[in-house]
């Protein structure tokens, strides 16, 4: 993440200044060399197979820098939580690492150091993903380490009980944050009663929770026939091949139900404003969502084009209206966040009590300029140049190649989409850009979030003409 928002930072800096200065009708320095041609990112190649215990293995050797990094992911993530659970997986990926049958926490955590390394676990919305990056000298210590959480993890009742005070605590801080408040409100908003409406834990969940029962997720996720192990860097295939039948060959799959596909949401979103009122707050937070397309869906490169010029990048047009040209906000943008069988296109502005209502109108009017008018041949370019070149930097890192791996795998997609998604956001033009908005952009399509002061957000959203209520 910290790679993410480096490389983020550094094509701001590379893009924005010009950008800015053209949407603003100022000239442009005449001595400007023109853009690079866009260069994809080549996709690694990837040696699949499949051992006979039905576990997945994708090796992507990478020769040089002498590391190796591993993601071991499964089936099932936060939309995969019991009903009555939601987050529970978050409690999951907290304690897995905190003691297998042979190993004590901190002895897990004295190997994987050993190696060169640390183990991190994660839940999304598609799958639970444990990993580790080692030198490449040390790659079968710390893959030793990581199959023994993979099929060994106890859950132990001390540690799980130290786990949910810290995810109490860490709640409770969260609920402080209107971004966080904005985000879970509009999830719901969104998605309804769908799985996907789950975006963190609640307090009920922690307190209801029991190491049984992270042992019994476990167990239902955690099978070589509903897994992956992504291998990149410096390694021999054949030999990295016989360590990974050696340690997790054995790994037996249940003879219970692996974790169900999800079906698609009902796509039913309220055109409505949802509020939590956060009394004796100096501003709003506005958020606004609307279902957008999947990774796997033919428009998904335009749209990503079509929302870095809305909203997904520095020089876009929202930020060029609500923060450059009126200072409603310091940190207003948009994004894609993509699940298996949908994407939630959301916007976000936290903004200054007084223009309320005047930036949501602002929001509003950019949202439905993308759905009506066409991006200049240089929008286009800009946002292709940023969305292939953040790419590329992401990709520089072993173990994010890995993790990006493991979730096309999470998401159905093979592992060429992995250079296939700069390759087609190279090829899109202003007629794909205008389709994209045309269909997912119409501001009548989003649910609307505003976090704040009750009265203020009722007085300022008033002449909208929109029902208001308290958010799900």
């Amino acid at each position: 993440m910290i790679r993410r928002i480096l490389g983020i930072i550094l094509l701001l800096f590379l893009v924005v200044p010009g950008a800015a200065a053209g949407e603003k009708g100022k000239p442009l320095p005449k001595d400007l060399p023109p853009y690079g041609k866009l260069k994809p990112f080549q996709s690694p190649q990837v040696a699949a197979q499949k051992l006979a215990n039905g576990l997945t293995l994708w090796l992507v050797p990478r020769q040089g820098f002498p590391k190796v990094a591993f993601a071991l992911a499964v089936r099932g993530g936060m939309a995969a939580d019991p009903q009555d659970r939601p987050g529970l997986s978050q409690l999951l990926t907290d304690t897995i690492d905190q003691g297998t049958k042979t190993r004590a926490a901190r002895q897990i955590a004295e190997d994987v150091q050993a190696a060169g390394g640390d183990l991190s676990a994660s839940a999304g919305y598609e799958s639970t993903v444990v990993g580790t990056s080692v030198l490449s000298a040390q790659a079968v210590a710390g893959l030793t380490v990581l199959a023994d959480v993979a099929q060994n993890a106890t859950f132990p009742d001390s540690e799980v009980a130290l786990a949910k005070r810290n995810a109490a605590d860490r709640l409770q801080q969260q609920e402080a944050d209107p971004f966080f408040l904005a985000s879970r409100a509009l999830a719901k908003a969104v998605f309804g009663p769908h799985p996907y409406a789950v975006t963190s834990l609640t307090q009920d969940t922690i307190a209801k929770a029991t190491a049984g029962e992270l042992r019994s997720e476990y167990a239902r996720r955690f099978r070589p026939d509903q897994a992956i192990l992504v291998v990149v860097g410096d390694f021999d295939a054949t030999k990295m091949t016989a360590s990974v039948e050696s340690l997790l060959g054995k790994w037996a799959a249940p003879s219970t139900a692996p974790v169900a596909m999800l079906e698609k949401p009902a796509g039913l979103v309220p055109h409505a404003v949802f509020f939590v009122d956060r009394p004796d707050s100096v501003q709003t937070t506005l958020a606004l969502g609307a279902l957008g397309p999947t990774q796997s869906s033919p428009d998904f490169a335009a749209t990503q084009v079509a929302n870095a010029i809305y909203g997904g990048m520095f020089g876009s047009r929202l930020t060029l209206n609500i923060r450059e040209d009126k200072g409603y906000t310091y940190t207003p943008g948009s994004g894609l966040g993509v699940r298996r069988t949908a994407a939630l296109f959301q916007t976000w502005a936290p903004v200054q009590n007084a223009v309320t209502g005047a930036a949501l109108n602002e929001i509003v009017y950019e949202l439905n300029r993308m759905a009506t008018t066409s991006p200049s041949p240089d929008e286009l370019v800009r946002a292709q140049t940023y969305l292939v070149g953040n790419q590329a930097i992401d990709l520089q890192a072993q173990d994010s190649v890995a993790r990006s791996l493991g979730r096309l795998w999470a998401l159905g997609l093979p592992p060429e989409e992995l250079g296939l998604e700069s390759a087609r956001i190279g090829k899109v033009t202003i007629k794909d850009v205008d389709e994209a908005g045309a269909k997912y952009f119409p501001a009548a399509r989003h649910a609307i979030v505003a976090v704040g002061v009750e009265k203020v957000i009722q007085d300022q959203l008033a002449p909208f003409g929109l029902e208001m209520k308290p958010a799900p």
